[in-house]
């Protein structure tokens, strides 16, 4: 499944980032995607909210950094949520 197609979130593994600081929602970030790629959870979504963007931009800066992913964007209807393509290694 591409990013494109993703129309409802609800059944995506999800992880809520309300009230943490840029620090704590980076490690909370890799430790989700770690734990999803054990899962073979391919798609996901990351709940940062909006406020002020603070941890939504650390989320994205993470992410780019992050070689377990292939790509992310906003949700196009909560822009409150990021939704993320992890990669998975062939053996």
């Amino acid at each position: 499944m591409e990013l494109k197609e993703v129309i409802f979130i609800n059944d995506l593994p999800s992880i809520d980032l309300h009230g943490l600081d840029r620090d704590t929602a980076r490690v909370k970030v890799l430790e989700f995607i770690k734990d999803n790629k054990i899962l073979k959870n391919d798609i996901i979504c990351i709940v940062h909210g909006v406020g002020s963007g603070i941890v939504k931009n650390e989320v994205h800066t993470t992410l780019r950094k992050c070689k377990d992913v292939i790509d992310f964007k906003l949700f196009y209807n909560n822009t409150g949520c990021t939704i993320v393509k992890i990669k998975f290694d062939i053996n």
